[in-house]
């Protein structure tokens, strides 16, 4: 482990150099901060950014990272806790990142293949955990609803518990069926893209989130809080 704990809010350059000493292997010359290519890196999509970066360019991991660590934290966010868990999942997930970066072939986007890094890295994590015992998972959200500007006390208070008990009641669900619901709601990809980060086939893709939502409704129907409309 570095002598920092790496989260999204650090920047490219402190994640690789925190990584570098971490993990001797990676601090190769031919991949730290070589100078800026000719080409306009702003232009470029992800999956050119991985492979100039697969080519020495170190600039270019700096923009692939600063494009995709937000969405990247908040996806494994959403599938573990506590704090400590995400950001060493987070680190491993870019560790891994580096160390394959001269293998990369883009065959898929680079955000498929990224959630795929981290979608392995969860399940190992959740997998050498004890059972859940069924206690309520203290993470609350507090989303705002920005559909309207009515902020009285009494409207605060009733999206905010409407908005727990939608967590805690995701947070209960099997792994998977998490996982795949959060790919397709907050990450928006296809069931050909959830079915390649989760190394699965598409009609078990469908499975889950029909499942998923199955028991979504019927947790928050017990509560009479049911905000879902439409199956994903």
């Amino acid at each position: 482990m570095t002598g920092i704990r790496l989260d999204k809010e650090h920047g490219g350059r402190a994640v690789l150099l925190a990584l570098c000493a971490a993990h001797p292997i990676l601090a190769r010359a031919d991949h730290l901060f070589s100078p800026m290519s000719a080409d306009d890196l702003d232009a470029r999509s992800d999956e050119q950014l991985m492979q100039a970066y697969g080519h020495g360019d170190g600039r270019a991991f700096e923009l692939l990272y600063q494009r995709n660590r937000g969405r990247l934290y908040a996806f494994i966010a959403r599938a573990l806790s506590p704090r400590a868990a995400v950001d060493d999942c987070f680190q491993d997930t870019w560790a891994r990142i580096i160390r394959s970066r001269q293998r990369y072939q883009p065959t898929a986007a680079f955000s498929t293949w990224m959630f795929q890094i981290a979608h392995h890295l969860i399940i190992d994590q959740l997998r050498r955990r004890p059972a859940q015992t069924g206690q309520e998972i203290e993470r609350l959200l507090d989303r705002p609803d920005h559909t309207t500007t009515d902020s009285t006390p009494e409207t605060v208070q009733s999206r905010f518990q409407q908005a727990r008990r939608l967590q805690l009641a995701i947070d209960s669900l099997p792994a998977e069926q998490r996982i795949a619901l959060q790919l397709r709601w907050n990450e928006e990809l296809s069931l050909e893209e959830i079915a390649e980060v989760t190394d699965c086939g598409r009609e078990t893709v469908k499975s889950r989130l029909r499942y998923g939502m199955d028991k979504l409704r019927a947790l928050l129907v017990k509560t009479a809080a049911d905000p879902l409309e439409n199956e994903p």
